[in-house]
């Protein structure tokens, strides 16, 4: 799980500290796998060696959307859902988020290795998040 607090103001001037929390489990993952003609590693090794910037984008909004969740308060689940997910994507902190992703290759790499189960760690280790951060 990858864990971050985030200062933002809100869209009242308010300033915020909020800590995120961000993960995918093996299932997900499968069901992203199996989304992507060919598979998810091919995917991004494709868009890495065109250096489509626009998928690049919209490969990391997609982890970053999928990822984000919420922690029950008796910390038995962590709670995602299509309404979690567009809230949180309505906020500064995703946009401040986005924006280091983008911006922090070190910090990119770092949360797209988190997110991830150990297992499927392993799996991707030849596809660097550096790699695809560079084409952007």
């Amino acid at each position: 799980m990858f864990i971050t607090t985030i200062d933002y103001t809100d869209f009242d001037g308010n300033e915020r500290k909020e800590t995120l929390r961000f993960s995918l489990s093996e299932p997900e993952i499968m069901e992203m796998e199996a989304s992507y003609p060919g598979g998810l590693e091919k995917m991004l090794r494709k868009i890495i060696d065109e250096k489509d910037k626009q998928k690049i984008l919209a490969v990391f909004k997609d982890l970053i959307l999928k990822s984000y969740g919420e922690k029950s308060p008796d910390g038995r689940r962590f709670m995602k859902s299509k309404e979690i997910s567009e809230a949180f994507s309505q906020t500064g902190a995703y946009e401040k988020l986005y924006m280091k992703i983008m911006r922090d290759t070190d910090f990119a790499i770092k949360f797209t290795n988190e997110i991830m189960p150990e297992s499927v760690r392993k799996a991707f280790a030849d596809v660097a998040a550096d790699q695809i951060v560079a084409g952007v």
